[in-house]
């Protein structure tokens, strides 16, 4: 079994974009990536055999909803989570601390963990941060997230401090209950709401720890883009060099682009598939809602300078009918053409940050959105 370990290739010389290669048992991962999201065991409107095509090399899926439904033990039963959705490239978990934040008044948090009422039935759970590893352990994950307290956003600084040293506690717990010799990695999870000196705190607490990678928690939950970006930078630089580093339920194109400039090397988010299925398509020259009227006889492709299946077989006039007509081939075309445009952007990235030229990238990426 390939241990996991991570190649920092090179980093660009005018920003802090950095190229990386992540190892793991069931291949590599080019970096910065964007990893879909399929939290229920599948990457909604798209086939396995279709995310290979347009370059996926890692998927995201969720402990949460998997605990619930079919149950991690069942997955494990039925030869783990990679033979069970037939997907044989890397896959992360997250802890389902982020889906547990979002039951709000359905969850009660302790030292222990966190007692929460399924959305599903109404069932009462504790999902405590051993509990939280096994479970991932037992799906059969290639990187593991340590269970965390997602912060809403905005807290008082108090309530941010107190749930940031939890979260450290937590992580401490699920290092300590990692099983050993299965070859996944695990990662810490930065908290510290927006504030500098506590993301600073945190970084201290969990590379005390240590972790295989880590990733910053926390974002995208309210905040302003700037806000974030903030954050990035007051963070990033206090994270090991030599890991890599991951920020969670992030985002829009221009989220990522600003990402990979601090120095962040993954990503995901729901927004390409989401925003698919809602009929807003993402460009090299900003997003289109296809459902708009003025598609309505338009023959070009959704992008002239895309080269995915989509774009070179089908017009705006007919996605925009299929959507209109709500049929179901809607949500699979426009699901393939987004998931195609952010893994083409980060392979744009890779390349372009290989050739010391991301400033250039950027300008020409923002410059694009500007003038159409």
């Amino acid at each position: 079994m390939i241990p996991f370990s991570f190649d920092l290739l090179h980093q660009d010389n005018r920003t802090q974009a950095r190229r990386g290669r992540i190892h793991t048992s069931r291949g590599k991962i080019e970096t910065p990536i964007f990893m879909p999201v399929g939290t229920q065991a599948t990457v909604k409107g798209l086939l396995p055999e279709a995310l290979k095509e347009i370059g996926a090399q890692i998927i995201l899926a969720n402990t949460y909803h998997l605990f619930l439904r079919p149950g991690h033990q069942t997955v494990q039963d039925l030869g783990g989570l990679h033979r069970f959705m037939n997907w044989d490239r890397p896959i992360l978990t997250d802890s389902g601390g982020f889906q547990v934040f979002s039951l709000g008044q359905l969850r009660k948090i302790s030292e222990e963990g966190v007692l929460f009422q399924s959305h599903l039935d109404g069932s009462t759970h504790l999902l405590t941060p051993e509990l939280a590893t096994g479970v991932q352990e037992a799906l059969g994950a290639d990187i593991i997230m340590a269970f965390d307290e997602c912060i809403a956003y905005p807290s008082p600084r108090d309530y941010v401090q107190r749930s940031t040293d939890l979260s450290a506690r937590w992580a401490r717990r699920c290092k300590e209950a990692r099983r050993e010799g299965d070859g996944a990695a695990l990662f810490g999870i930065v908290q510290g709401g927006m504030f500098a000196d506590l993301r600073r705190k945190s970084c201290e607490d969990l590379v005390e720890i240590g972790f295989d990678g880590y990733a910053l928690g926390g974002l995208s939950v309210g905040e302003e883009a700037c806000v974030m970006y903030d954050v990035m930078e007051a963070t990033l630089p206090h994270l090991p060099h030599d890991r890599p580093r991951y920020v969670m339920g992030v985002g829009t194109p221009e989220n990522l682009i600003e990402g990979i400039r601090r120095g962040v090397d993954m990503f995901d988010c729901v927004m390409p598939t989401r925003n698919a299925r809602n009929g807003v398509l993402f460009t090299s020259f900003g997003r289109i809602s296809i459902k708009q009227a003025r598609y309505a006889r338009d023959e070009q492709p959704v992008d002239p300078d895309c080269g995915c299946y989509v774009c070179r077989n089908f017009s705006r006039a007919y996605l925009r009918h299929l959507y209109q007509s709500g049929e179901i081939l809607a949500s699979v075309l426009n699901t393939h053409h987004n998931i195609h445009y952010y893994l083409d952007l980060m392979a744009s990235a890779r390349c372009a940050i290989e050739a010391n030229g991301f400033e250039e990238f950027t300008r020409d990426f923002y410059h694009r959105r500007a003038t159409h």
